[in-house]
């Protein structure tokens, strides 16, 4: 559901159809966030390539639970509750520990993410938060602190792109109107041994 049309996978056809049924979860199922794409399939494409890419490459060095609280952080900061309610699923899919999702989920709500993550990790959150807010006001120094934080160069840009992908996908869902209705919670292209598969489950 969203503020402007969709087209459902039965109605679907051509280039569109072919995305469709390479993402789509049990039931021909399609996000909302991706299926408001469906008017413009190559944007929907897009969206795919760097959200599996970015999020569950298995050349990331980052743990996926990891990078899925991250975007759950961002997705607070920027108000986007879809976005939120999605990867909170997902990531408490990957932990398998409801008591320290919970606690991770409340942590971050609070805005203390020091209250479960190590002084190392809670630097990520640090330079999250100032990215997502205020992201002209960025300096080297940000990327200093997280090497300081024991992050090599190629982690820091795993970092960055994650925190600018769930802006990017905030924007989309706020500004269209996406909403979670119909939606299933938590699926994911989670499929990790294979950088083609974008089907959800």
């Amino acid at each position: 559901m969203a503020w402007i049309k969709e087209i459902d996978y039965d109605d679907s056809k051509g280039k569109l159809r072919k995305i469709y049924d390479r993402i789509k979860g049990p039931g021909d199922y399609i996000d909302n966030i991706l299926k408001v794409h469906s008017l413009r399939p190559y944007s929907l494409e897009g969206h795919m390539a760097l959200y599996k890419y970015v999020l569950h490459n298995s050349t990331n060095e980052t743990p996926v639970h990891f990078l899925e609280a991250l975007g759950v952080y961002v997705s607070m900061l920027n108000k986007c509750s879809y976005c939120v309610d999605h990867h909170y699923q997902g990531m408490k899919k990957l932990l398998k520990d409801d008591e320290k999702s919970e606690k991770i989920h409340s942590a971050l709500k609070n805005d203390k993410p020091e209250m479960v993550f190590s002084s190392n990790e809670s630097a990520v959150f640090s330079y999250a938060k100032k990215l997502t807010l205020n992201s002209a006001t960025m300096t080297k120094n940000d990327i200093v602190k997280l090497r300081n934080a024991g992050l090599a160069d190629g982690e820091i840009l795993e970092i960055n792109q994650v925190v600018s992908y769930f802006c990017y996908a905030n924007r989309t869902v706020l500004g269209l109107g996406v909403s979670t209705d119909g939606d299933i919670l938590g699926l994911s292209p989670n499929d990790q041994t294979d950088e083609d598969n974008w089907t959800h489950s």
